[in-house]
């Protein structure tokens, strides 16, 4: 088999002509190519595929016993080298016993040490990855060292070394898993080498028989994601970790089910492949029985979920249902209200889809009627799923689970970890209906009347109601056109309700009141005694029919002279035509962490020299009142790089720093 490999192109940087150099005992596909001065190790498997250039930086080593899998990219810049075990300079280092797996990316400057494992997709630049780490798949190693023994979690990425310092360690499952990696491709390369020789294949299939038999698949299950769990647990367990909640489980069987008896299963520790390879064996260990998952917060000693994933008429080896009830979903039509067979009414499944259609995510509580007097709910299955007809589905089995019982409709803003509404839709003997104002109103209730709004859109109804939830009071201005020009605004009445019926009811006063001129809905904080939010509610030549008004949110700017453009969308937080939504979503991430924000900008020639400047400081801690700020560096800057940057004030140093926008 020939192998394709030449000597590097003359270039200005190198005349060398250099050519690969491979040890007789190493195997290099034919469909891969080696290009330039490349030092191939013994035992090495280079897979079909792969391209090993060092034509630019130059040279590259491959360690002794290390496996290039299909795909692989190897190539270098020309400038920037690492220092490799031996003391030599190189443009790319891979250590001995390494797994560099299929279509990664591993571009010089870079150094990888022995026994790692670099997984699918993953891209290493400019980086040093220590000894014994393990990379999973598609992830990210840029500008940084990762110190030895560290696991790099699919996804990650690292680019900074602050993250690359808190990474954690690797556990003996995944160096179990990694050196199994190696073992098989040790086998191919041997196989490769003897594919065309009886005698020399014979003994390396029962070899490889022997050692595939005692491999330990409790210890290889463990290390991946188990496949026979429903994405719905899996995200369910994600999301709870990912909110620093732990994870456990109860079971028990039809009888103590009936009696509430359940027997403690214990707690799921390490990481989220680790707990849900736990979760999945014991599921398998309690077939037949009923099985609920556990969100326990440890520091305020709660729980904060449970929620049945197996009952004991599951098929075994088919994946587990997220649900907690057993009875089918109802195909029928929805219906106008819950007539207390478990069936949604349209005003319920209305508060689904604006909670879904404002990002939350929703769940539910229960409680018999000794708890609702007490206020003890008990948790209810969190509906992970984004679309209204599957959530409206699932909330039809928990009503039918629960009748005869309270239950209430949870919206949680899943990035500031709150919730923001609670609403019973259904009362022991009642058929309750969900009005616009989120309050249940039963069959006396509806005599009476509910609050409507005939001129608020759904939209400023939900600001209002985000407001009032955050604490806030609201209050309204109103300008005609001359004076809109010179923002010259005008109050309208003080609003000293927090009852979202009242306060609703006063926003439509001053628009009536004011019809033909601009009214615009104002969030005050009380206690720090400012503006949270501005919202233009009406504007001259719209009718007062709901649903044709439009709302347009603004929010105080660090400067007056400072113009933006943003909008809230109705649950309280800012949209931007300036941001992308990964920047609005990063800025809410460190914010909800306590971080504070800050920014810098560079020019072309600044920028090659990484000499940044700062803009103009960001002390605000409100979403829209950083937005706006970056939005003012934004246009400040245009034509420049501008990078946002994450700021832990507490031990003084920076835990994030991205680039926002570019030239």
């Amino acid at each position: 088999m020939v192998v394709r490999k030449r000597a590097a192109p003359p270039t200005p940087w190198s005349q060398t002509l250099a050519e690969p150099q491979i040890d007789d005992s190493a195997f290099v596909h034919s469909f891969s190519n080696l290009i330039g001065d490349v030092q191939v190790g013994a035992n090495v498997l280079i897979a079909p595929g792969t391209s090993i250039r060092a034509d630019e930086g130059t040279p590259f080593y491959i360690g002794e016993g290390t496996n290039i899998q299909d795909g692989v990219v190897i190539h270098g810049l020309e400038k920037g080298r690492v220092v490799g075990d031996d003391g030599q300079e190189y443009s790319v280092w891979i250590g001995k016993e390494a797994c560099i797996t299929h279509m990664a990316l591993i571009h010089g400057p870079a150094y990888i040490g022995d026994d790692c494992f670099i997984g699918f997709r993953s891209t290493v630049f400019n980086a040093r990855v220590g000894q014994g780490c393990i990379v999973m798949m598609h992830a990210l190693i840029q500008d940084v060292e990762i110190p030895p023994g560290k696991y790099v979690p699919s996804g990650a990425v690292i680019t900074n070394q602050q993250q690359a310092d808190r990474l954690p360690e690797v556990t003996e499952s995944d160096r179990h898993f990694a050196h199994h990696v190696v073992e098989v491709n040790e086998a191919l390369r041997v196989g490769y080498q003897c594919a065309e020789n009886n005698a020399c294949i014979t003994p390396i299939r029962q070899q490889l028989d022997k050692s595939i038999k005692d491999i330990n698949q409790t210890d290889y299950r463990n290390s991946v994601t188990s496949m026979s769990l429903s994405s719905d647990i899996v995200a369910q367990v994600r999301s709870l970790l990912s909110q620093g909640y732990s994870i456990g489980a109860e079971y028990a069987n039809k009888r103590r089910f009936k009696t509430k008896s359940w027997l403690t299963g214990g707690t799921f520790e390490g990481r989220a492949d680790q707990v849900l390879g736990d979760l999945d064996a014991f599921l398998q260990e309690h077939r037949g029985e009923y099985v609920r998952l556990l969100g326990v917060d440890t520091a305020a000693k709660r729980r904060v979920l449970e929620v049945i994933v197996q009952r004991p008429e599951d098929t075994p080896g088919e994946p587990s249902r997220l649900t907690t009830t057993k009875s089918k979903v109802n195909s029928s039509p929805v219906k106008s209200a819950s007539n207390g067979n478990g069936q949604v009414g349209s005003d319920i499944a209305s508060q689904v889809r604006a909670l879904l259609h404002q990002g939350l995510t929703v769940s539910t509580e229960y409680a018999t009627t000794r708890r609702f007097k007490t206020k003890s709910w008990l948790t209810g299955p969190s509906f992970e799923s984004k679309r209204d007809t599957e959530v409206i589905n699932e909330l039809q089995r928990v009503l039918a689970e629960h009748q005869g019982e309270y239950v209430r409709l949870i919206g949680v803003d899943p990035n500031a970890k709150r919730r923001v509404s609670q609403t019973i839709i259904q009362r022991p003997g009642e058929a309750g209906t969900v009005q616009s104002n989120s309050r249940v109103a039963s069959p006396r209730a509806a005599k009476r009347g509910a609050v409507a709004s005939e001129g608020l859109t759904p939209e400023a109804i939900a600001q209002v109601r985000s407001l009032l939830s955050q604490g806030y009071k609201i209050g309204t201005e109103h300008a005609d056109k001359r004076r809109f020009r010179t923002k010259s605004w005008q109050s309208c009445s003080p609003i000293d309700s927090t009852r979202e019926a009242e306060v609703i009811a006063a926003l439509e006063g001053c628009l009536a009141e004011h019809a033909g001129e601009y009214v615009r809905l104002i969030g005050i904080d009380t206690q720090a005694k400012r503006r949270v939010a501005e919202t233009i509610i009406q504007r001259p030549g719209q009718s007062n029919s709901n649903g044709t008004r439009t709302a347009t949110a603004t929010a105080s700017a660090p400067s007056a002279t400072r113009s933006y453009s943003s909008s809230s969308n109705g649950n309280g937080r800012v949209a931007t035509s300036s941001l992308t939504a990964e920047a609005v979503a990063q800025v809410r991430s460190l914010l909800n962490q306590g971080y504070k924000i800050g920014t810098e900008h560079a020019d072309k020639r600044r920028f090659r020299t990484k000499s940044w400047q700062s803009c103009s400081p960001i002390d605000s801690t409100y979403e829209n009142e950083v937005i706006a700020a970056l939005e003012g560096c934004l246009a400040e800057h245009q034509g420049e790089y501008v990078r946002l940057i994450g700021i832990d004030t507490q031990a003084k140093r920076r835990v994030l720093e991205t680039i926002i926008q570019r030239p």
